[in-house]
């Protein structure tokens, strides 16, 4: 099984993908009920966390702790739990703990293998970044107020159980990072959250913009949950990028908007239009082409490469079967006669050939079915930066 197909069975059970995406586009929070209480065991554990915290790694701002209970911001202090120089004091936080302080280790998916995996099977399927943020919460406590997610969030419950309650509508429809909560602004009704029991192995799907808060109750076992965040880029940040990208091929838009002109009201009445003919050299498929390119390059450039090999990984032989990496973000781009394979690491250039070889090794080929010496050489060139991987 694909990272893909794992981490999306594992996240959103009997849905369909057209159904997943769907999900996503429609714009409204969804509960669903798991029937295994262990589902999500295999990604994460309290004795992770309680190992984690024993390493250098344990320290501001990747671990962080929320009271709602504090006066003002429901953040905790990095001194009252830290040395000197950011690591976590245990000393110190074991208490705040026991007092009702939510413990938050953010982006653990970059330091926790299986974690990795799952957010790199969602980044396979939806071709954005994703991350996880883990938070316990002991019993009769909450960590945040009510607040809203600039980005989609998938809830896996791994242990113990959470109430959530979650309001109806977007405060803020399509919420970017660009948004700021603004309590006087975001004004709400406090009864008006559905209240959802997230027990081990439910999962919760909150898109941007929906009002949420979450509690435990007391007398039971401290919860623990991973926040799944889906970072998808916004039609802002498309159309930022296409400009960006266009800016090179139309000389329209490098033309200079003339700052000491807008006070004569007959360039400004025309403003207006010449943004539109600007306008125009985005609105098109070679513009939309270089922001998927982009994108797809971001992608693989700015989450962690998961090479498919090891420091000592012996060369490929010719009988042996290969397939590209599953879980490195890769993606192909017709250039002149042959293409490029890009990924975070230096682009391969490609022969027509060699791309004919590359498409047999998405499915899984070995280097003498693809053809003799040169097909080995070009197998053992990509296993050698962890393109390939054995099957």
């Amino acid at each position: 099984m694909t990272l893909a197909a794992d981490a999306f069975a594992l996240a959103f059970g009997a849905l369909s993908a057209d159904q997943a995406f769907a999900l996503r586009e429609d714009g409204r929070a969804r509960h669903f009920k798991g029937e295994d209480p262990a589902r999500f065991g295999r990604l994460l554990s309290i004795a992770d966390l309680d190992a984690f915290l024993r390493t250098d790694g344990a320290q501001v701002p990747r671990v962080s702790l929320a009271d709602s209970g504090r006066n003002g911001s429901a953040g905790v202090p990095d001194d009252e739990f830290t040395y000197s120089d950011g690591k976590v004091d245990p000393s110190r936080l074991f208490p705040l703990f026991d007092g009702g302080a939510t413990l938050v280790v953010s982006q653990f998916h970059e330091l926790h293998r299986p974690l990795a995996d799952f957010c790199r099977g969602l980044e396979k399927l939806f071709l954005h970044a994703v991350q996880a943020n883990i938070y316990l919460t002991p019993p009769g406590a909450q960590g945040f107020r009510t607040h809203f997610d600039t980005h989609d969030v998938l809830v896996l419950q791994v242990s113990g159980a959470k109430r959530w309650r979650v309001w109806d509508d977007a405060i803020v429809p399509n919420a970017t990072r660009q948004t700021r909560w603004d309590a006087k602004l975001h004004r709400h009704d406090p009864a008006g959250g559905k209240e959802v029991i997230l027990n081990a192995g439910d999962v919760l799907y909150v898109p941007r913009g929906v009002l949420h808060d979450a509690s435990v109750q007391e007398g039971g076992e401290p919860s623990l949950h991973a926040t799944i965040g889906l970072l998808e880029p916004s039609w802002a940040d498309a159309l930022r990028a296409a400009i960006d990208q266009m800016e090179a091929r139309d000389a329209g838009l490098r033309r200079s908007f003339r700052t000491w002109r807008i006070g004569d009201e007959t360039v400004r009445a025309g403003l207006v239009q010449a943004a539109r003919d600007r306008l125009s050299a985005i609105a098109s498929e070679e513009a939309m082409d270089l922001v998927a390119m982009q994108f797809l390059q971001q992608l693989a450039s700015d989450r962690m490469p998961m090479a498919a090999r090891g420091l000592v990984t012996p060369a490929p032989g010719p009988e042996d079967m290969l397939v590209l990496a599953d879980a490195v973000h890769h993606h192909v781009v017709p250039v002149g006669d042959g293409a490029e394979l890009r990924w975070a690491g230096e682009a391969e250039r490609l022969t027509s050939v060699e791309l004919g070889w590359l498409e047999r090794l998405s499915e899984g080929a070995t280097p003498s079915s693809l053809g003799g010496e040169a097909a080995l050489a070009f197998c053992r060139r990509l296993a050698k930066v962890g393109l390939l991987e054995f099957r």
